[in-house]
């Protein structure tokens, strides 16, 4: 999709549709770049053949190929000719580009000024001539900085044996915003409950010994098929009331465990070539579910939200609510309490059921549940989430714009999805790029943007959330490498004020679970239980800057208040991320070097890009393994020494308890 460009910009690119010859004869490059980007990036060479110009996202990639290239070519600083010929190369295959702003230049002069080195008569990093043109390639600044310095942006993956510096900038006097004491909570996907004997897993011990250690915590059910799931009583009756929490039973008989793993593996692939086909069936489930559910969250410690059929309509396409009724009417029996969606992701109900609900009369859906809950002796003050639309983009965002209208009053928070990438077409260097990560940022405003506009004061939530979408990336949203993508996103989600985040998922269908297939915990599960134990609530000021422009980018940090639960009073936790394949450490303000610090980081058990895809995870140079089925490690930090730095060796993930700063926006809670 091409990013559409402001009106200035479009006057400019406009002028240029018509390929006008280059003044002098085209270079040897010319052949040499287009043979690069046939091999890299092949959709420019389309997207220029198809439009006559280039978006901005794809100018910005032509940039990192061509540039990466050069300097992998020629070294960190490449000749002024070198540059000239790259220059002259990309206007003329892609002449849209040229820019004749000076009578006797030659149209690339604002990628790279021969004479000056630099853009002509203006701060090589600053805007263009053209104030509205600051998103044309900016090759010529990287070629400005190349005489004096490093290509920063290229040089990122190639550095200099010893540590980078960044310097880190922190306010301890005020809390930015404060979330959710279940900000990390998670789904367990309705796919799970595609035969009901699967949901029998979560009365798996272990299962349960994991999910404790990640309380307190919501556990969302739903997902793709909750739409396509029917309540079907079968007059099943258990005991006559839930298990108490210190009475959950002993877990599954050994040989019915290893029985449902071995079957589990087996019915993901059906479930996989149904996403593909996209033909989802009808399933009918029975009391079984809703009690397996309600013994897994009450046992665990977590809270139940239970996503209701949406796609159930009336001839006048309104939501059938009688079989909701039915499932809360036996729920309420039982005295489950819990909390209430309704529908997944309805911008593609068109697309997976052939029915299209607008966003005014989703609102009015909602409106509905609420007055069936209101009536109810046990549910009227239940809460109730919605509407689980996917991230913005096009039809989505006018879904929420509908839903809110009709339905924002009748919602407790406005709930979103979220996911970085496609699974079926990422790659390893995409976990790794902060402009991925920062994406997070756009979508999420976006959002803010239209739930304040009509409710300010609603709570909003990343309501599914994981690294990659169709039921995530095999081999990297199950490995070391997908921390980088969570841990952003928490630290970053706060920041933004979501005020809860749920991960995709905790066991179930997909790569991006927690636990796998044969229940055991993988690297994103330890980096959560981390999260929980040293996180607070409170999020606070914290920003990195370094000396090579793009460094403090590739390393990430967010900063909180302690949890309260280890916490000594005025204790701040730094999370830093270090994305860089060569170690960093960060200059600890002076006002927080004299505090006893204590360091967890985490990294992969194998050296190098190849343990970003392993499936183990280091804790202090420890592999991180359950002690038993039902026993976690002690998961303790290294204490350190007041310092001027904390080190941060390359591809970690870091927490680090600053035990004595005593920040005054951290006392007393």
């Amino acid at each position: 999709m091409r990013i559409s460009t402001s009106k200035s910009e479009a006057m400019v690119l406009d002028r240029k549709k018509v390929p006008c010859p280059l003044q002098n004869e085209p270079q040897p490059g010319n052949d040499s770049l287009r043979k690069l980007l046939k091999e890299k990036a092949p959709n420019l060479l389309l997207e220029f053949e198809s439009s006559g110009s280039l978006s901005i996202t794809s100018r910005k990639l032509l940039v990192k190929v061509s540039v990466s290239h050069l300097v992998e070519q020629k070294g960190f600083y490449p000749s002024k000719d070198d540059k000239i010929l790259l220059a002259r190369s990309i206007v003329t295959v892609f002449p849209s580009l040229k820019i004749n702003y000076q009578e006797k230049n030659e149209g690339f002069e604002h990628f790279f000024d021969p004479v000056s080195h630099l853009r002509t008569g203006v701060d090589p990093c600053g805007p263009m001539l053209d104030s509205n043109m600051k998103t044309v390639i900016v090759l010529f600044c990287a070629f400005a900085l190349c005489a004096s310095e490093d290509l920063n942006f290229i040089k990122q993956r190639h550095f200099t044996n010893k540590s980078q510096n960044v310097e880190m900038m922190v306010d301890l006097s005020r809390v930015l915003s404060q979330v959710d004491p279940r900000f990390l909570s998670l789904t367990v996907d309705a796919s799970l409950a595609s035969e009901e004997k699967f949901l029998f897993l979560l009365g798996s011990s272990k299962v349960r010994a994991l999910a404790s250690a990640l309380t307190p915590a919501f556990l969302r059910f739903g997902g793709t098929r909750q739409d396509f799931m029917v309540f079907s009583p079968q007059g099943v009756r258990g005991s006559a009331l839930p298990p108490a929490a210190g009475v959950c039973g002993t877990g599954l008989p050994s040989w019915f465990e290893d029985k449902l793993k071995k079957e589990w593996i087996k019915q993901q692939i059906l479930l996989k070539r149904e996403d593909l086909q996209k033909k989802y069936r009808r399933v009918k489930f029975t009391e079984t579910t809703i009690d397996q559910l309600y013994s897994f969250t009450n046992c665990s410690g977590m809270e139940l939200i239970f996503g209701l059929n949406a796609l159930l309509r009336t001839p006048d396409n309104r939501w059938n609510s009688s079989n909701a009724q039915a499932l809360m009417h036996y729920c309420a029996s039982r005295q489950y309490e819990m909390s209430w969606e309704l529908g997944n992701e309805p911008n593609s109900y068109e697309k997976k059921a052939g029915i299209r609900v607008d966003g005014f009369q989703l609102g009015e859906d909602f409106v509905h549940l609420r007055k069936i809950m209101a009536d109810s002796k046990f549910y009227n003050n239940s809460r109730l989430y919605g509407p689980d639309v996917g991230q913005p983009r096009d039809h989505r965002i006018d879904i929420l714009d509908g839903f809110l209208q009709s339905g924002s009053e009748a919602i407790d928070a406005c709930t979103w999805h979220h996911y970085y990438v496609n699974g079926r077409d990422t790659s390893l260097e995409d976990f790794l790029d902060p402009e991925v990560l920062d994406t997070l940022t756009l979508k999420t405003n976006e959002v803010f943007q239209k739930v304040k506009g009509v409710s300010p004061l609603k709570k909003v939530w990343l309501g599914e959330t994981s690294s990659a979408y169709g039921g995530g990336a095999l081999g990297l949203s199950n490995t070391f490498v997908a921390g980088f993508m969570w841990l952003d996103k928490l630290g970053l989600g706060a920041k933004l004020g979501l005020n809860v985040v749920m991960r995709q998922v905790l066991i179930g269908s997909g790569s991006y679970h927690l636990i796998d297939d044969n229940l055991d915990p993988l690297p994103d599960y330890w980096l959560s239980v981390l999260y929980k134990r040293l996180v607070g609530q409170q999020v606070l000021f914290v920003k990195a800057f370094g000396s090579y422009t793009l460094l403090h980018k590739r390393v990430r940090l967010y900063l909180h208040c302690t949890s309260k639960n280890r916490s000594t009073n005025g204790a701040v936790t730094l999370m830093a991320m270090n994305l860089n394949h060569k170690a960093a450490r960060v200059s600890v303000p002076a006002h927080m070097a004299s505090s006893t610090v204590v360091a967890f980081v985490l990294e992969s058990d194998q050296r190098g890009e190849e343990g970003l895809c392993s499936r183990s995870v280091m804790l202090n140079g420890e592999v991180l393994r359950m002690v038993d089925d039902t026993t976690l490690p002690a998961l303790t930090g290294a204490s350190l020494s007041p310092s001027e730095h904390v080190h941060l060796p390359a591809y970690s993930l870091s927490f680090f308890v600053f035990s004595d700063v005593k920040a005054p926006a951290c006392m007393s809670l």
